[in-house]
């Protein structure tokens, strides 16, 4: 078994280098007229574009996505510079007309992204080509080694039960040497995909086929990650399924948990597509799907006709109504664990490194210091897109609309949910987004906290301290505190995962939905004699 083990993590490796080393590969060239083909598709009438690009990729020397990208980047950066120059002498001679001609001739959008468009039309090589073997050597290989490394477990840990053996004592798990290269590779891999897709343009050629498949479209760099995010849970759902196999409930959890990512997240939005619908998550709800509110997405959605509407009317419904009524019967758990795809991956691939949350008491300060402000900041920021779409305003209040637009999704959409969210997990525990930075978690936990029926229900006297529930707590509670009292946990952050009632070996905690009256219970100090205890046990 161990063999089969050994032989599972080289093959993983290998698909991973695979993988990682496409970068790398292919040529990146126009012909003259596909150059021209490209600049009458997307509509651009700056002259200093057509012959910048025509320098910069109509040649038969072979470059990588590297020099492509420079020189593309590079083209349009002295056009634009071009016309900028051209306002500013304008606008010094007060010729208001000729300035306003050269906005037309600006091109708008990230370096970065014009550079991806481009590329996906210029690239040739192994990826594309043979996108099917590209495909066996990348993800083929990896899957295949992933399960070959992780099912022998079925036998290795012996019999169904509690197996927290050696946590501390593997370097992939205490953060070592291993934890701190999963960390450098998942940040640089968020932050390519996020700010230079145009680098990982051979990632979506290997993918094509199956996008082309689903939405009838090629593969950009966001149907890659959702892709890979949908592979690597079912591989990681599968060592929850071993590991967990004595619990019930974490079986039941993780396979919600897939079917919504997948089924929700995924193909329902690329099919949605495939139809010329709005591709929309319909478990996403506000304001984690920040951006619900945004102008584009406003119109598309009433543009779309009745299926829009649906939508529309759908994510409000879906904020307002059923979070808070479900939070009420059932406590933040219904979402947070059972159906979010931030939950989902940090539930499956993030499992490894729960033990790493920390549990202090300026930790727990920082946390609810920083969710409210991020739902502070995500709230008005809708208030002031919304004002703005309705009035025709381009502020609210001294706030410019784009500004605050722009710096939500670059500061927390991108950096603290991707790439520190899901970057930091092995140093930093694996519900670092969920736990610090998600509005929609603050909303359910400001609900849970003071008009939910959840509670985690613990028999004090069956306690033995071994701090199993507070280790694997990935939220950060000392649960131990609560059990050694038998009281009942009640905190805005527990998101009803499970696992310190699974991991406990006497069955001290229970995750229980009752009535409000007596969930909250805090334990009294009683001194000497000031208190009757028979009355005190009679009353209760």
């Amino acid at each position: 078994m161990k063999l089969i083990k050994q032989t599972g993590l080289i093959l993983f490796l290998l698909g991973l280098t695979i993988f990682t080393g496409t970068i790398f590969t292919g040529s990146y060239n126009l012909t003259k007229s596909e150059l021209d083909n490209y600049i009458q598709e997307k509509g651009y009438k700056s002259e200093i574009i057509k012959g910048q690009l025509q320098k910069a990729v109509v040649t038969k020397e072979p470059q990588n996505i590297f020099e492509f990208s420079s020189k593309v980047r590079t083209a349009f950066e002295t056009s634009n510079t071009y016309y900028d120059n051209l306002i500013a002498k304008y606008d010094a001679e007060k010729n208001w007309d000729k300035k306003g001609e050269q906005y037309q001739y600006k091109i708008y959008g990230k370096p970065h992204t014009l550079s991806y468009e481009l590329a996906k039309k210029a690239g040739t090589g192994f990826t594309k080509n043979k996108s099917s073997l590209a495909w066996l050597l990348t993800f083929g290989l990896g899957i295949i080694g992933a399960l070959l490394f992780i099912i022998p477990n079925l036998v290795l840990l012996g019999k169904p039960g509690i197996k927290n053996d050696g946590i501390y004592l593997e370097s992939a798990t205490n953060r070592g040497w291993i934890a701190w290269l999963v960390l450098i590779y998942l940040v640089t891999f968020y932050l390519v995909l996020y700010f230079m897709p145009d680098y990982v343009v051979n990632w979506t050629y290997i993918l094509d086929p199956i996008s082309n498949f689903l939405n009838g479209g090629d593969a950009s760099q966001w149907f890659v990650y959702g892709f890979l995010y949908c592979t690597i849970m079912l591989v990681m759902g599968v060592r929850m399924y071993i590991k967990y196999r004595h619990n019930k409930y974490q079986i039941v959890r993780t396979t919600s948990v897939l079917f919504f990512q997948i089924v929700f997240a995924f193909l329902i939005p690329e099919i949605m597509t495939s139809l010329n619908m709005p591709g929309y998550d319909f478990k996403n709800a506000f304001p984690l799907d920040y951006d619900f509110f945004f102008e584009w997405n406003l119109d598309s959605l009433r543009n779309s006709g009745g299926i829009g509407i649906f939508i529309l009317v759908w994510g409000i419904v879906l904020t307002l109504i059923i979070v808070p009524v479900m939070v009420y019967f059932f406590g933040k758990r219904w979402y947070c664990s059972w159906v979010c795809g931030c939950g989902g991956l940090a539930e499956t691939l993030g499992d490894p490194y729960r033990q790493h949350s920390n549990k202090s008491l300026n930790a727990w300060k920082l946390e609810r210091w920083l969710i409210h402000s991020v739902l502070v900041f995500s709230l008005v920021m809708t208030l002031v897109t919304l004002y703005c779409y309705f009035s025709g305003a381009e502020s609210f209040i001294g706030i410019k609309s784009q500004w605050i637009k722009d710096t939500y999704s670059f500061l927390i959409g991108a950096w603290f949910a991707g790439v520190i969210g899901t970057g930091f997990y092995p140093i930093f525990g694996n519900r670092v987004w969920c736990r610090f930075g998600c509005p929609l978690a603050a909303y359910l936990g400001l609900v849970q906290r003071f008009k939910s029926r959840f509670r985690i229900t613990t028999n004090g006297g069956q306690c033995i301290s071994c701090g199993n529930c507070s280790t694997y707590c990935e939220q950060g509670i000392d649960v131990r505190a609560y059990a050694q009292k038998g009281e009942n946990i009640v905190r805005s952050s527990c998101v009803g995962c499970g696992v310190c009632s699974a991991v406990c070996p006497r069955g001290v905690l229970k995750l229980e939905n009752g009535p409000e009256e007596g969930r909250i219970n805090p334990t009294e100090i009683l001194l000497g004699n000031d208190v009757d205890l028979m009355s005190l046990v009679n009353k209760k």
